[in-house]
C-alpha cells in the first residue's frame, strides 16, 4: 500500500491538483469580476477616478503586489492584472517589476540573515517545505535553472530559498532582473489587453502566458517543487 502511493509524485496528488486548480479559479474570478466593475461604471470613469488619486494608486497596487510576495500566502497575480488595466501598460508593468524586485531582493536578505525559523514563523509551517526543497536544489549553481524557477508562479518562495544557500545577492540579483522582465510583461498586458480592448496586447498576453505555464509543467515534471 505505501509502495503505491510512493509512485505518485507530489505535483500528481488529488490535494495538490486541487490546490493548484483554486489557484487559477480565484486567478479567473477576480479578473471577471474587475471586467464586471469596469463594464458597469465604464473604464473612462474609473480611469478618471484613478488619476484623481494621482500617486497613490501606484503606490496602493505597488504595497499590494509587494505585500502577496513577501507574504506568498496572498494571491498576488491578480494585482499584475489589475496594474495593467487601472494604470495602463507601461505604468503598470513599471509598477510591478519595481515591486517585485524590492519584495523579492528583501525575501532572500531575510532568510539569509534571520534564517530558516524567521522565515517559518514569517510565512507559516504550510509553505516552510517549499523554501527548503527549493533550497536543496543547488539554484545558486546554475543561473539559468536560477532564472527559471524565478519565472514561475513560485518566485516568491524561491527568492526565499535561494536566501538560505551560499548564493550571493549580486548572483541572485540579475537572475530576478531576467525572469521579471521575462514574466511579468504576458500578465499585465493580459489585464491592459482585455479592460482596454488592445487585441495585440491581449495576443502577446496569451502567447506569453501560455509560454510560462508550459515552463512551470516541464519544471515541475523535472524537479517538482511542491
Amino acid at each position: 500500500m505505501d509502495d503505491q502511493h510512493s509512485d505518485i509524485r507530489p505535483d500528481q496528488r488529488p490535494g495538490k491538483r486541487l490546490g493548484k486548480w483554486l489557484k487559477f479559479l480565484g486567478i479567473a474570478i477576480a479578473t471577471i469580476l474587475l471586467i464586471g466593475v469596469i463594464q458597469r461604471y465604464g473604464l473612462s470613469q474609473l480611469r478618471a477616478n484613478v488619476e484623481s488619486l494621482g500617486v497613490w494608486a501606484p503606490l496602493g497596487l505597488f504595497f499590494l503586489r509587494f505585500t502577496s510576495v513577501v507574504i506568498p500566502a496572498l494571491p498576488g497575480t491578480a494585482y499584475s492584472v489589475l496594474a495593467g488595466g487601472l494604470l495602463g501598460f507601461p505604468q503598470g508593468l513599471a509598477v510591478i517589476c519595481l515591486a517585485d524586485v524590492c519584495s523579492c531582493s528583501l525575501s532572500f536578505f531575510l532568510s539569509r540573515r534571520f534564517g530558516r525559523s524567521f522565515v517559518q514563523r514569517l510565512i507559516g509551517k504550510r509553505f516552510i517545505t517549499r523554501v527548503d526543497r527549493l533550497s536543496q536544489k543547488h539554484l545558486e549553481r546554475n543561473f539559468f535553472l536560477m532564472t527559471a524557477f524565478l519565472m514561475t508562479g513560485f518566485f516568491d518562495f524561491v527568492a526565499y530559498g535561494v536566501g538560505l544557500t551560499q548564493a550571493s545577492w549580486l548572483r541572485f540579483l540579475p537572475a530576478l532582473i531576467l525572469s521579471i522582465a521575462i514574466s511579468n510583461p504576458p500578465i499585465v498586458a493580459l489585464g491592459a489587453g482585455l479592460l482596454e480592448g488592445g487585441k495585440l496586447l491581449l495576443v502577446f498576453a496569451i502567447l506569453g502566458a501560455f509560454a510560462l505555464a508550459i515552463l512551470t509543467g516541464l519544471l515541475q515534471r523535472k524537479q517538482p517543487i511542491e
